[in-house]
């Protein structure tokens, strides 16, 4: 897999993250610990998309 194909998996996954986030967030009885586990989740994601976005540029 190439950088390039890697970051936009990562991307993808970032989206599903937000999508899932929201959606979860929509629910009576939001489950705030389980939220902030994808949050965190989605920042980790975020950060990587970064780093390897700096290397192919």
């Amino acid at each position: 897999m190439s950088l390039a194909s890697h970051v936009e998996t990562l991307k993808r996954k970032h989206e599903q993250l937000e999508l899932r986030i929201t959606e979860t967030e929509r629910h009576p009885g939001v489950d705030h610990v389980e939220i902030a586990a994808l949050k965190r989740q989605k920042l980790r994601v975020k950060d990587e998309i970064e780093k390897h976005s700096l290397s192919i540029h």
